[in-house]
């Protein structure tokens, strides 16, 4: 008898890191739920992608930020798989602006989408993971630099942390291991959008490695986080930024 795939969701995956992720984890042998938010024909591509290379895949429409469209990715999943055993709570916003410019408007977004968005996710997982599944949350290498304009993004982001830690002891004894990744400065088509030469040079300076990362980087570490070989890794923050720390 044949072993069950397994399954994994990844929010936000119609571009960037998150496709970076859905690819990587169908070539692991994942089932893989392509959830996007707005951009149905991106998400339709990525799953071609992943069925032209042999893998299976499906797109999932769901706004992160609503718990009742989290519960619907988490059913769609299931009517599609039979099961849900890795989560990746990658769907985001990031937004530069400095803290006496920042709108009511744009505070609250940063907030629905990073914090409740990753919170709705982990609150679902929670209660329909697998025995032994994986929760991989996304932070950002920005903590703990504090850069200006920054402010609300990394706050965000530092609550989600805190509450990877927690639930890593709550899930602990159903196997459940959560995590979070917090990448350095990632060369998305987002990251390049209006970003100066100079100012790139400025950032890669900063980076002892002396490039900037890529999506396939971070993927290679969701990769590893979801397998077997990561089973008494949990509570953990693993930081990708070639040594800016």
């Amino acid at each position: 008898m044949s072993e069950q795939k397994k399954t994994a969701i990844v929010t936000g995956a119609s571009r960037g890191i998150g496709a970076a992720i859905a690819k990587q984890l169908a070539f692991d042998g994942f089932q893989v739920v392509v959830n996007y938010a707005k951009n149905q024909e991106q998400a339709n591509k990525v799953v071609q992608d992943i069925l032209d290379a042999g893998g299976n895949a499906c797109a999932v429409q769901a706004d992160v930020s609503q718990s009742a469209d989290m519960t619907k990715l988490f059913d769609a999943a299931i009517d599609a798989f039979g099961h849900v055993d890795v989560l990746v709570n990658n769907a985001g916003v990031t937004m530069m602006r400095a803290l006496k410019d920042m709108e009511n408007d744009d505070f609250e977004r940063l907030i629905r989408v990073n914090l409740t968005g990753t919170f709705n996710g982990m609150r679902e997982a929670a209660q329909r993971l697998t025995l032994g599944g994986r929760i991989i949350n996304m932070s950002t290498s920005i903590i703990g630099h504090y850069l200006p304009g920054a402010s609300v993004y990394a706050a965000t982001k530092a609550a989600v942390e805190a509450l990877t830690h927690t639930l890593a002891k709550e899930l602990g004894p159903k196997q459940i291991a959560v995590n979070a990744v917090a990448p350095g400065p990632t060369g998305t088509e987002l990251f390049y959008e209006g970003v100066s030469k100079e100012l790139i040079g400025q950032i890669v300076s900063a980076i002892p490695m002396g490039r900037i990362g890529t999506p396939e980087d971070v993927a290679e570490v969701v990769s590893f986080l979801a397998s077997p070989q990561s089973g008494w890794v949990s509570g953990q923050i693993i930081k990708i930024n070639g040594g800016r720390n």
